[in-house]
């Protein structure tokens, strides 16, 4: 399966920059636009999962060809997030009333903007069915039962790719021990709370042999976090 493709039509040069880098280290497959015109132009020679489009454009509006494109059958089931400095709630109503999905004003962090973006393509159900998950070069394939990085093959157990599974799935997000024990080894199973660290000890020292420990943060008091983001 490929990565999901996300077009982003953002006229500022440093911005669209900030927000590709933002969604190729999350493992989205991101294409640019500077306007309306452009952007039209990729959607009519490629297919594209969700739009992160800027509320002010040259020329025609991102508003504007945000409430055209939801008019059109061939692209109407495509989710828009509007992206704008305007913070005024009848703002806000406005772009959900012209068919986007979500609204977010700037500034905004980039873990938000990809929990955002994940919890739309959730909505839109095109999360659902998904045989891979991709992050950054990490990928875990959900029928083959295998977890890589870039092209070499992580020797995970059973119970320790059913944690990375739950936490690709989940990233960005703090859990606690018992949150973890109910969702990736179910409430009927009874284990200590204490061999989640075990399992978690083992999974960094696997990661620590590419360089990536990091992936899975302690937080302090509360429990465990996956993050591509230090």
């Amino acid at each position: 399966m490929s990565n999901f493709n996300i077009l982003v039509v953002e006229d500022e040069d440093a911005i669209r920059g900030m927000l590709m880098m933002v969604l190729n280290q999350a493992g989205f497959t991101p294409f640019e636009a500077a306007d309306a015109e452009d952007a039209q132009k990729q959607l009519d020679t490629r297919s594209h999962d969700l739009i992160l489009l800027d509320w002010m454009l040259p020329g025609i509006s991102g508003a504007e060809w945000a409430r055209r494109l939801k008019k059109e059958p061939v692209y109407k089931d495509i989710p828009i997030i509007l992206l704008t400095a305007r913070g005024e709630e009848e703002d806000k109503v406005r772009g959900l009333e012209i068919g986007a999905d979500d609204y977010m004003t700037k500034p905004f962090s980039p873990k938000e903007l990809i929990a955002r973006i994940r919890a739309v393509l959730r909505r839109s159900g095109k999360i659902q069915g998904q045989v891979q998950i991709i992050l950054g070069d990490l990928t875990l394939d959900i029928e083959q039962h295998r977890l890589t990085i870039g092209d070499q093959q992580l020797d995970v157990s059973p119970t320790e790719f059913r944690l990375m599974h739950f936490f690709m799935m989940h990233p960005d997000k703090v859990y606690t021990r018992t949150q973890l024990l109910d969702q990736v080894w179910g409430r009927s199973v009874y284990i200590e709370e204490r061999t989640i660290d075990v399992h978690i000890r083992r999974l960094r020292k696997i990661l620590e042999e590419y360089g990536r420990e990091e992936l899975v943060q302690t937080v302090r008091g509360f429990g465990y976090r996956f993050s591509l983001v230090d």
